[in-house]
């Protein structure tokens, strides 16, 4: 299974509990913009002023509480960049857990819902 397929699972399940009034989510995409190079070969932009490489896929806010998941296939592996960024939400008092599946992220809104 795609780590798109995993992510899209998940995202209809929150949906349903957001519609429930459960938890407010929301999708983060933090992909930079794509231009054409001059030599037709397609070219990463810079992230806009303020974005974060590295930032979860996933944010969810319920009960005072702020959840971010970072969606991963069963064998992949978090960047340097979102490890760091694991790192601050921990700090700051905020949970951080990478997800391989649908079932993992139901243990984890579990608990707040």
């Amino acid at each position: 299974m795609k780590e798109t397929d995993i992510q899209a699972a998940i995202i209809t399940y929150l949906g349903i509990l957001e519609n429930q009034g459960k938890i407010w989510f929301s999708r983060l995409n933090n992909i930079p913009p794509v231009n054409k190079g001059t030599d037709g070969k397609m070219v990463f932009r810079k992230l806009p002023r303020g974005c974060k490489k590295g930032i979860p896929d996933i944010l969810i806010i319920s009960k005072g509480r702020t959840i971010a998941m970072e969606v991963k296939t069963p064998t992949g592996k978090q960047s340097k960049e979102q490890k760091l960024v694991e790192e601050s939400f921990k700090k700051q008092g905020q949970e951080y857990h990478v997800v391989r599946s649908l079932e993992d992220a139901i243990k984890v809104v579990g608990h707040v819902v």
